[in-house]
């Protein structure tokens, strides 16, 4: 397929030779683990060192000087690779060094060219029917401020029912103590379960993947409905897998109505086109627009987040275009990809009022000047075909896997290249994770069993070739012993 770059590859988008020189972690990367937890650093969960200056395009290399194959970049946080050139040069631009040194206040003090920047980087690629962006720092803030912008929109109707306008004095005293009618402790959001959605506290409430990230921590009392889990390849069980399907709306609905039969209604529904870090669960169009109808009737907000599937790694540049909905999501939280953190919105979800949402950055001026050129690389350089066109060979490689060594490669699922399968057992799993690492080619885990693919937009066939051999020559090694 032709590119914008006339069949002349970067640098960045070349395959290079994958040299492995120790085991992962290597002796280097254990000294440093043992020197950053000296000090806390990572909490714990730190599983390499890399040195990023000679990490490339689809290779990363460690502290110890090991470049591997990385089909998972920084938990599907870059978009073109590592050093792309197109970025390099936009650190370039005179207004980086501006932005770095004096860092805008953007909730107060945004600077003169922030409104330009983000219609050419963020408003140029808005889902179809959503007219408005609000950047945030991360994936996590843009969620909570999407839950306060519908918690804002449905008390805005519960005192329109009422004909009250603006807040009242026992409103304005209550809040300061946390307690109704100004806080609205009867409002919820409902998640499912498996889904991730941040860390934060109503984040974390709405995120049921692992307990390790809610144990200990307060959450609120919302409900969390049943995700279809489907049976693959979702096309040998077409009958199954849409009573499942009915089955979970039947559940959605039901929750919706026990909530509102208690004057406890549902301001807003969260979901992931692919809950990723549960274990990459997939479901169907209509089970989607189900849920856009069960809000829509309801009147709660629908809210896509599309944090890990958003800017192209399906194919398509948002993941719930795939949809086919009759009209676009109330809200789509992307982050990721994106650099920085944010959400699109309808006209009708804009907060009444200021400092209803805002904090002191709002996101950051440099990473949406990255972002304007990660946008401009994707249109010029037809990423999003590049991606389709791996997506398809990528399925190829694990379909063709998992009829030789099902004990490790089953249950394959993918949308473009958000790729996933499970092998027979956790164990098998982390041996597969393990020697795969070590044989250099570094991909992601998730769920209990499952590894999962988060490559780069600009990964070339040429990258699954060499994937496919040291995949296979891995999985018969396994099987071997």
């Amino acid at each position: 397929m032709a590119m914008a770059t006339s069949g002349r590859k970067l640098a960045s988008q070349q395959t290079q030779q994958i040299a492995m020189h120790t085991e992962v972690p290597g002796p280097e990367t254990k000294k440093l683990l043992l020197e950053y937890s000296e000090i806390g650093g990572g909490g714990g969960a730190v599983a390499m060192f890399l040195d990023l200056e000679k990490s490339n395009g689809c290779y990363v290399v460690d502290a110890d000087g090991n470049q591997m194959l990385d089909l998972f970049q920084q938990i599907a946080s870059l978009p073109l690779g590592y050093n792309h050139p197109s970025l390099k040069a936009a650190h370039q631009d005179p207004l980086m060094q501006v932005f770095n040194i004096s860092r805008p206040a953007l909730g107060l003090f945004p600077c003169k060219e922030f409104p330009e920047i983000c219609k050419e980087a963020f408003m140029s690629i808005a889902p179809e029917g959503l007219t408005k962006v609000q950047t945030m720092l991360c994936g996590s803030s843009a969620n909570e401020n999407v839950f306060k912008a519908a918690f804002f929109a449905m008390r805005e109707k519960e005192r329109a029912k009422i004909g009250q306008k603006g807040f009242t004095a026992e409103e304005e005293a209550s809040c300061m103590n946390n307690q109704a009618p100004g806080c609205a402790n009867h409002l919820s959001i409902m998640s499912f379960h498996g889904g991730f959605h941040g860390r934060t506290l109503a984040a974390l409430t709405c995120t049921h993947s692992k307990t390790v990230h809610k144990l200990d921590v307060p959450a609120f009392d919302w409900p969390t409905a049943d995700f279809p889990h489907l049976k693959y390849p979702l096309d040998q069980h077409k009958d199954e897998n849409a009573k499942e399907e009915k089955r979970c709306l039947d559940h959605v609905r039901s929750l919706f109505e026990e909530r509102k039969s208690k004057g406890t209604p549902v301001a807003g529904l969260i979901v992931e086109p692919v809950l990723s870090e549960g274990g990459d669960f997939h479901a169907s169009p209509d089970f989607f627009k189900g849920l856009q109808k069960a809000c829509e009737d309801y009147g709660a907000a629908f809210i896509v987040d599309e944090v890990q599937t958003g800017v192209g790694a399906t194919g398509e540049m948002w993941a719930h275009e795939m949809w086919g909905l009759p009209t676009s999501p109330d809200f789509v939280c992307f982050s990721k990809k994106a650099l920085l953190g944010g959400y699109y919105y309808k006209d009708h979800y804009q907060p009444p009022g200021g400092y209803r949402v805002f904090n002191t950055w709002m996101g950051d001026p440099c990473k949406a000047l990255l972002f304007r050129q990660v946008v401009r690389t994707i249109k010029e350089d037809n990423l999003l075909e590049r991606v389709k066109v791996c997506g398809v060979k990528l399925r190829d490689i694990l379909d063709r896997a998992a009829k030789e060594a099902p004990a490790y490669v089953d249950n394959v699922r993918n949308q473009g290249c958000i790729a996933a399968f499970d092998s027979g057992s956790p164990a098998n799993r982390d041996k597969l994770f393990s020697t795969l690492r070590n044989n250099g080619v570094f991909v992601g885990v998730n769920g209990t069993q499952s590894i999962r693919f988060r490559p780069p937009l600009i990964m070339e066939p040429e990258h699954l070739d060499q994937f496919e051999k040291i995949f296979f020559d891995t999985l018969h090694q396994l099987k071997a012993n």
